[in-house]
């Protein structure tokens, strides 16, 4: 072993592995309302972007989504700094955001996530940057068993961090007290994590989300006509997944311009279909009804009493999150 590794004391050195090829699925964070943490958890900014894991191998880099899906020429310019990265060898996790005057804009983003060309990437006047928090690989070794602390470390030793890169701080104290400034900041919360854990590839209780606001995926399963001098549509028909059936969550009406109303409906009319997709009476006059494909990103104030939306806002579509996998997020307890 040659560089960082080369320095961690010898209980750990014994945690490396041989690292495969593919990076597997990411570590997923648990939604929660608990606020009071002791010293064993470490808090980062939540970003509100979409998931990427990237990866080195020699002269290659790649950046994948969360389901697997290439990114490489939606992001052409990250690409460049990893292949300019002067360690050659690496699996990074982290998050692909656009910012606007410092607060992450999902909608400002939906401009590059649809571009698969990379000259009109470039072009498009998107600024991105790919906050890194987590590493996976380094020099041919599986560093995923060592805890989130030296993983961090290690990341922060490892890479050359420039634009478009930039590393994840975090802070080690304060929990709910970070929250309520984050909060003040506009920004969409934390993510609180245990410090001393392995990285799971999968959804765990040692990274746990806190939300400033509500907010999460919805599965569109229809639209309404737009009214007056609306175009495109008037509103989207939500909904989620429980027990396999696709339960009606409400109805969202704002958070376009007059582009994305027309861009979306023409994707809304190749998905039509004549049964409605929701299970159970949806009481919406005269709706159209699409085949469940297209994920949302929804945000809104609360969940009413019966299982509705209140002041639901459209943000974008998701393409890093299958359909089936929609589901209303139920935050763990404050305790424990």
């Amino acid at each position: 072993m040659n560089g960082p590794l080369d320095r961690l004391p010898a209980e750990q050195r014994e945690l490396l592995r041989p690292a495969a090829q593919a990076p597997g699925a990411p570590m997923l964070a648990t939604l929660t309302d608990r606020r009071d943490f002791d010293d064993d958890w470490i808090f980062e900014r939540k970003l509100d972007g979409i998931r990427v894991l990237a990866t080195r191998n020699r002269e290659e880099a790649r950046l994948l989504s969360r389901g697997g899906t290439s990114l490489n020429d939606t992001y052409p310019e990250v690409v460049d700094a990893l292949t300019a990265e002067q360690r050659a060898d690496f699996t990074v996790d982290g998050e692909m955001v656009a910012l606007h005057r410092g607060r992450t804009d999902f909608a400002r983003l939906q401009q590059r996530s649809g571009l698969t060309d990379p000259a009109a990437a470039r072009r498009s006047g998107v600024k991105v940057t790919l906050y890194l928090f987590d590493l996976l690989r380094l020099d041919g070794h599986d560093t995923t068993r060592l805890p989130l602390r030296t993983r961090k470390i290690l990341l922060r030793d490892a890479l050359d961090f420039h634009r478009p890169l930039s590393y994840t701080p975090h802070r080690n104290s304060n929990g709910h007290k970070l929250l309520n400034q984050a909060c003040a900041r506009g920004w969409e919360g934390l993510i609180a994590k245990r410090a001393d854990t392995s990285y799971v590839h999968r959804r765990s209780t040692d990274w746990l989300k806190l939300k400033c606001a509500g907010g999460q995926e919805f599965v569109v399963g229809g639209f309404t006509e737009p009214a007056g001098s609306r175009v495109g549509f008037g509103a989207l028909l939500l909904g989620y997944y429980e027990d396999g059936r696709l339960r009606y969550a409400g109805k969202v009406g704002t958070g376009w311009d007059a582009a994305a109303l027309r861009t979306l409906r023409a994707r809304l009319n190749h998905l039509e279909q004549p049964r409605s997709p929701f299970h159970g009476e949806v009481r919406e006059r005269r709706a159209h009804w699409v085949r469940p494909e297209l994920v949302a990103q929804i945000g809104f104030t609360e969940w009413t009493r019966d299982g509705m939306l209140r002041h639901p806002r459209y943000l974008g579509l998701r393409d890093d999150k299958p359909a089936r996998e929609v589901v209303r997020e139920q935050p763990t307890g404050r305790t424990g």
